[in-house]
């Protein structure tokens, strides 16, 4: 059976790090250090879920932000939660860079100039991977969507 929610029906980019509630995903998009921390069941805001559910989501969130200012030293990081084209809960956190084809305007908005996309440094999946089991625990076997 098909929900027609993307972040039901598939991880969201390239899992990192994931427990009974949420996951944090690599994204596949054309910035250097573009990160998704996603609620696992479909909800649509984060006033849906309980305050416990809230707390942990924000812990999952700052964790992602402090692990890619570890590993990349961003000029900016940006915290996003949108949701008008895909209704789920979720989260981006984007590390931005002074060359990134878009800044300073927000990664959605106008090109400000061309650039390559930005290439994964080797190993950054890997590492952000270790350092949120390192902060938040070990990755949850039963960690993954929930339709």
């Amino acid at each position: 059976m098909t929900t027609g929610c993307v972040y039901c029906e598939g991880e969201g980019g390239r899992r990192l790090w994931g427990d009974a509630r949420c996951r944090v995903v690599l994204a596949d998009e054309p910035f250097l250090g573009f990160c998704r921390v996603i609620w696992n069941a479909h909800v649509r805001e984060m006033t849906d879920l309980d305050d416990t559910d809230i707390d942990h989501f924000m812990r999952v969130a700052f964790a992602v932000e402090r692990a890619l200012r570890a590993r990349l030293a961003p000029v900016k990081m940006n915290l996003a939660s949108l949701g008008n084209v895909t209704p789920h809960l979720h989260w981006h956190v984007i590390a931005r860079f002074a060359d990134d084809s878009h800044y300073p305007q927000p990664v959605w908005g106008t090109r400000q100039r061309d650039s390559l996309p930005a290439a994964e440094s080797p190993g950054l999946a890997a590492g952000l991977a270790a350092d949120l089991a390192f902060a938040l625990g070990p990755v949850s076997r039963s960690a993954g969507p929930t339709p």
